[in-house]
């Protein structure tokens, strides 16, 4: 459906500026580029469960980062934080007899997920309305969104999941890039009382690293379920590749690279919203994450063809659900040049 589209923007005498997919466009640092040369020499296979270093890496990171306490045997690796989205219901036992809640304007993967385990879903943003869910999404800062749950929210969902015996998961991929919020996770203390049962949080590089290409994150919480997990895709063949792991492991030990990388998102927000508000755009939520939410009470089609007039691709926030259909979704991931350029064709003449 957005084909047309970018084959009209691409049209533009000046080229197609694209900001309808969160794919990075900033060089993955040298130190995790050579981390991973480093650890070249894979002749074995990796384990599920993911080397001693890495997990370390990541519970650390969640000390450090997050103010979460998680030892390192509930922690896995995961192949992207996207595969254990789509694979999570599988893994869990899930089947059509279960129910799954995701969030009513949602990454579509979530969704996906519960339908390749034949569970029935719900979309909603009230989870306490739903008594009988075996698995509850939620998505905090949220893509597309940018909304951030704060620990006072979070904890009436945990509270609610655990009532009714759901696993409660949280997709804390963009956690790093709160802007005018700051994000929790589920696994804070304020959030969980102090307690991991019933919950998953999942995390990626992807996003703070530049490592998409990589494909490596990881979910943590609940030991008795991240041991359910790790025999299933024992079994599945779900490994993190070793060089992979190496480096993630020395991306996961480093602050200073994320800093750097999101003063670099923070100067493109700024321009990019700049330029969408003086051409009527509201940004709505967007507390944090990758992408702008922005909407100039029209149906999203509208805004997303006078766009490609320009030569500028968005993503229509009916993607994303039915609540999503007046909204569109803007990443801040396009180069430095490309970002000026997307000002300099959204300046009123």
């Amino acid at each position: 459906m957005l084909a047309p589209f970018a084959d009209r923007a691409r049209s533009h005498p000046e080229g197609i500026l694209d900001l309808s997919v969160g794919t990075p466009v900033d060089p993955v640092p040298e130190f995790i580029q050579d981390a991973l040369a480093r650890a070249a020499n894979a002749h074995g296979y990796p384990t599920t469960v993911g080397t001693a270093e890495v997990r370390a890496a990541c519970a650390d990171w969640l000390a450090r980062r997050m103010a979460v306490t998680c030892s390192t045997d509930a922690v896995i690796p995961s192949i992207g934080s996207k595969e254990m989205v789509a694979w999570l219901p599988v893994l869990l036992g899930l089947g059509p007899q279960d129910h799954v809640v995701v969030p009513r304007i949602a990454y579509p993967t979530y969704a996906v997920g519960a339908s390749l385990a034949g569970c029935r879903v719900t979309a909603t943003d009230e989870p306490e309305q739903v008594d009988d869910a075996s698995l509850i999404w939620i998505n905090s800062p949220a893509n597309p969104t940018g909304q951030v749950l704060d620990a006072s929210r979070l904890a009436q969902i945990v509270e609610h999941a655990r009532r009714i015996g759901a696993v409660l998961a949280s997709d804390e991929c963009y956690a790093e890039l709160g802007w005018q919020a700051e994000p929790v996770s589920v696994l804070h203390p304020d959030a969980c009382a102090g307690r991991h049962d019933g919950l998953l949080a999942l995390h990626s590089l992807s996003k703070r690293s530049n490592l998409a290409g990589y494909r490596f994150g990881f979910v943590a919480g609940d030991r008795s379920l991240i041991a359910a997990i790790l025999e299933v895709r024992k079994h599945a063949g779900m490994m993190t590749p070793g060089p992979v792991q190496a480096a993630a492991a020395a991306a996961w030990g480093d602050d200073a690279h994320v800093e750097q990388q999101r003063e670099r998102y923070r100067a493109r927000r700024t321009v990019i919203a700049a330029a969408l508000q003086a051409c009527r755009f509201r940004i709505d939520h967007s507390e944090a994450g990758l992408y702008l939410w922005a909407c100039r009470d029209e149906p999203c089609w509208d805004s997303v063809s006078w766009l490609a007039d320009r030569g500028i691709l968005v993503t229509p926030g009916e993607f994303y659900g039915p609540a999503g259909a007046r909204h569109i979704r803007v990443a801040l991931t396009a180069t430095d040049r490309d970002v000026a350029a997307v000002a300099d064709r959204l300046r009123p003449s």
